[in-house]
């Protein structure tokens, strides 16, 4: 007489030489393998024709767990549905499932190019991240504790924006997976932003910049990150404006950022002012045959995020307090304000975008201003750097 199974009686359960299977009288049983494998079966007649279902290996799925598909089991067949078809067409289904990487990359070919200017940089955010995080998982087997742990670990790193900016394309990307029936809810739905993002107003001093410019190489970023922030400040771009830069993109004195790179929407011209050009001539020797200014391992542009971690890594390692990448664009904005240039020409410098009626018929393109502000602030920028006119106040006592 068959008994029934318990989880004292299947541990005890030993190898044979040859594969052996226990029965509790109901079609129910365990196969033990030689290797000492042991695997819950489930028999069956369908249609006339005897047949056998694998339920899963013993503990990773329980005896309880079991006993339950066992039990749909037997409601599907006294339905007059075949368990084994049942079970096949599940696993193919779990098989040819959407992974998170497929979805980014239906996302980014169906919905973020033909609705996001600046699509380009949330593929780059998703790749530095989340893909690291999801990629070969399932989409429909992330969970709202997944999003917070990914999260979490950008918050612990220092990148509270970040942090911010890749929740709003968490929830971009499981909306359009539940408008495309992928899923039926979002992990995303009830976490809230990590982070309360505040306008900044942190600028370097004079002392500050000389500082940063003489430390760079002794705090621990790459060279290549070291030219990024170089370039920054001497330009005055985005940071993703120049971490994505194309070699292509510069000719005759000049860079042209296209529209579809710029916050703005905008095709934005910055002149070179010498120093940039020799800083310029300096990462191109650097990035070698690359078509990108600053090229990864993958000979993409590096990830503008990425710039971001590294430089909050190492931040504390300067004498002077804590700074961001924008920072530095905010600097060199507020020392050219601070050479007698207008807000309106330096505004044109940062490519900020004008909202007024005016502006929409204004197609002249400052050049000849950008020119003499970018200038100016390269030779204030060599004064400050080198110590040519630099002044350190001595107290005396």
């Amino acid at each position: 007489m068959a008994k029934k199974l318990t989880d004292a009686r299947i541990r005890a359960f030993r190898p044979r030489k040859t594969r052996y299977e226990v029965w509790d009288g109901r079609g129910f049983g365990v196969r033990v393998a030689p290797s000492g494998r042991k695997s819950f079966v489930f028999v069956y007649r369908f249609n006339g024709r005897p047949r056998r279902l694998t339920l899963g290996i013993y503990p990773a799925i329980t005896l309880a767990k079991a006993n339950g598909a066992v039990t749909n089991a037997q409601s599907l067949l006294d339905k007059g549905i075949d368990p084994g078809e049942v079970t096949i067409a599940e696993k193919r289904a779990e098989r040819d499932a959407e992974t998170f990487k497929d979805l980014v990359n239906i996302w980014i070919e169906r919905w973020a190019k033909q609705n996001r200017k600046r699509w380009q940089e949330a593929k780059m955010t998703l790749e530095y991240d989340a893909i690291p995080a999801f990629g070969n998982w399932k989409v429909r087997d992330i969970r709202r504790k997944d999003i917070n742990r990914l999260l979490d670990n950008i918050m612990h790193r220092g990148s509270p924006t970040a942090a911010n900016r890749n929740l709003g394309l968490l929830r971009q990307l499981f909306k359009f997976a539940i408008q495309r029936d992928m899923i039926d809810s979002s992990p995303c739905e009830a976490v809230d932003y990590p982070a309360k993002e505040c306008p900044r107003d942190r600028a370097l001093t004079e002392s500050e910049i000389r500082t940063f410019w003489n430390q760079l190489p002794d705090v621990g970023l790459s060279h290549t990150l070291q030219l990024v922030l170089k370039f920054c400040l001497v330009t005055a771009q985005r940071r993703g404006e120049v971490v994505n830069a194309a070699k292509s993109e510069f000719e005759d004195g000049w860079w042209t950022i296209p529209g579809e790179r710029t916050k703005s929407g905008r095709e934005h011209r910055v002149p070179l002012s010498p120093f940039a050009k020799s800083l310029l001539k300096e990462i191109k020797a650097k990035s070698s045959d690359s078509p990108w200014l600053f090229p990864s391992y993958t000979d993409r542009p590096i990830a503008a995020d990425y710039v971001t971690a590294k430089l909050w890594e190492k931040v504390e390692n300067f004498d002077f307090p804590k700074f961001t990448v924008h920072d530095l664009r905010r600097t060199a904005a507020s020392h050219m304000t601070a050479l007698g240039y207008s807000r309106f020409d330096v505004g044109k410098v940062l490519n900020h975008a004008e909202t007024s009626v005016t502006a929409v018929y204004d197609r002249y393109g400052y050049d000849k201003e950008k020119r003499a502000v970018l200038n100016a602030w390269a030779r204030k920028l060599e004064e400050i750097t080198s110590g040519n006119g630099y002044k350190k106040v001595v107290s005396i006592s």
